[in-house]
């Protein structure tokens, strides 16, 4: 995306604000309940954006939450969009860019996730250590804009040290048993085959889904602060021997959503920002 794209998108957003967002929060499938939680908001349709893609995902709700929540000033995606909506990586991590340029230095992305560790239950609430990208391709191919950031960009502590502690912490003050582990990101839709879960568990990954790891690598050629959960929403395929369907997902997600908001709402409050 051009750097005047982005602009115009954040300049629309900024005309209907009156007050400058400090945090950004990607809320994934089934999550998006967090934004209900948000004072004062400032609710924005994707469609009204100038260049926004839409959502077409059931359990996304498609419009950005702008407000207070916890004592900060939080831009919420109800809804995130997906490589396999056909959207380009470009269109699938605009989001980010448009928060970056309202000023936005650090972020909260959440996910619905397949447990690959069998230690992992449905409803389990995952920190992400970290990722691999397993969709074949990447948000930052094509030019490089270094006004945007570098053309190679450090991902070696992709998601922020001080901020996973911080999480864990948060976690310990309300009681809250939390895992910790790598994300795998594939494209998607179709969910992945036994074997290739076996692969995956292999390569070191814990968990999988089909979102996250783009938004995560702007967010780090962005220069912004990253935390990343995952909500388990199911195990992987052949670990339990049963199908797997999107209905699953939110059901898990609807059943763990008073946990998912204390932890989150709880972390929000602890989070240094700029």
């Amino acid at each position: 995306m051009e750097i005047s794209t982005i602009r115009e998108a954040s300049q629309f957003i900024k005309n209907k604000l009156t007050t400058k967002p400090e945090l950004g929060l990607v809320l994934g499938s089934g999550l998006g309940v967090l934004a209900e939680e948000i004072e004062n908001p400032v609710v924005i349709p994707y469609n009204q954006i100038p260049s926004f893609p839409e959502s077409t995902v059931s359990g996304h709700k498609g419009q950005l939450v702008i407000g207070l929540l916890e004592g900060k000033q939080v831009l919420a995606m109800q809804g995130r969009f997906h490589f396999y909506e056909g959207y380009t990586m470009q269109q699938v991590t605009f989001p980010i860019r448009v928060m970056k340029e309202l000023g936005i230095e650090s972020i909260i992305v959440t996910n619905a996730a397949g447990g690959i560790n069998e230690n992992f239950k449905p409803g389990d609430l995952m920190l992400i250590t970290d990722h691999i990208n397993n969709m074949g391709t990447s948000p930052l191919i094509g030019p490089n804009d270094e006004q945007l950031g570098a053309r190679f960009p450090d991902m070696s502590s992709a998601y922020d040290k001080e901020y996973l502690q911080l999480a864990r912490e948060a976690a310990e003050a309300l009681g809250l048993s939390v895992q910790s582990g790598v994300y795998v990101g594939n494209t998607g839709p179709a969910y992945e085959t036994p074997a290739e879960i076996r692969m995956l568990r292999t390569w070191g990954g814990d968990a999988v889904g089909m979102s996250t790891v783009p938004e995560v690598m702007i967010a780090n050629h962005a220069k912004m602060r990253v935390l990343g959960i995952s909500c388990i929403s199911n195990m992987a395929a052949g670990i339990l021997d049963q199908p797997l369907t999107h209905d699953e997902v939110i059901e898990t997600t609807d059943k763990v959503k008073q946990d998912f908001l204390r932890f989150v709402k709880k972390i929000i409050h602890t989070l240094p920002v700029k």
